[in-house]
């Protein structure tokens, strides 16, 4: 199988080169990059399967090199942030990064992370038919290609985040799931039982499907004290 490669954009040199090394030693083509101009030139002659992206770069800051790489496409984004910085960690997930790391951290927990965001991110192979296709009003998931779509078949751009909590919510139609429930079944066990950042998934989940069925702003509702609920129908196709 042909290594994935990462491209790691950290302005610390000795971290960058430990964490290049790693990395490099777990098996993945590591592209290094000091900010968001370096990152721009390998940009331009490389595709690269994530970024790690480190929060605090002299000149254009990770928030905003996490707002143009999401507009260029689905492109995986791991975020690095100070740790015990909930602020910018919301924020980074409100422009599209899948996951957030805060510094320090284990380099183990790195590579775990890394590994659970490509998993979620890989397309479907082609796989035999049934496929897993469930409609709600105005649109239609396929649970296996990972893909969204309105009923008159345009596409839907979720992130891969996005997407996996949307699938929880289909899975689970007119039932109560909890924050916590959610956060084990879309980040798995790593994640902090405090993590209030599902709360601005969800949001982000809403605001997208509003933007194209202003109804499907009524698909979640938040239950409280209890978490949240998926109103719509779900029907198997």
């Amino acid at each position: 199988m042909q290594a994935r490669t990462i491209l790691l954009v950290e302005d610390d040199r000795e971290i960058r080169s430990l964490l290049a090394d790693f990395l490099g030693r777990e098996g993945y083509d590591v592209l290094a990059a000091e900010d968001g101009i370096a990152m721009d030139r390998i940009l331009s002659g490389a595709s690269p399967d994530l970024v790690v992206l480190d929060l605090m770069l002299p000149g254009e800051d990770g928030l905003s090199i996490c707002r143009r790489l999401r507009a260029r496409g689905g492109l995986p984004i791991l975020m690095l942030t100070a740790k015990g910085d909930d602020v910018d960690r919301i924020v980074g997930l409100e422009m599209g990064a899948d996951d957030y790391l805060p510094k320090p951290f284990n380099p183990r927990e790195l590579l775990a992370r890394i590994r659970a965001v490509l998993r979620r991110s890989e397309p479907a192979a082609a796989a035999p038919p049934p496929t897993r296709r469930l409609s709600f009003p105005g649109f239609v998931a396929d649970l296996d290609a990972r893909s969204v779509a309105t009923a008159a078949g345009g596409p839907v751009d979720l992130t891969s985040a996005e997407f996996d909590l949307l699938a929880c919510f289909l899975e689970r139609p007119k039932r109560v799931l909890s924050r916590d429930q959610l956060l084990d079944w879309t980040r798995g066990r790593s994640a902090d039982p405090f993590d209030r950042t599902i709360d601005v998934s969800v949001s982000r989940l809403r605001r997208k499907l509003a933007g194209i069925d202003p109804e499907a702003a009524l698909f979640i509702k938040t239950v409280r004290n209890g978490g949240y609920l998926f109103a719509a129908d779900v029907r198997a196709l």
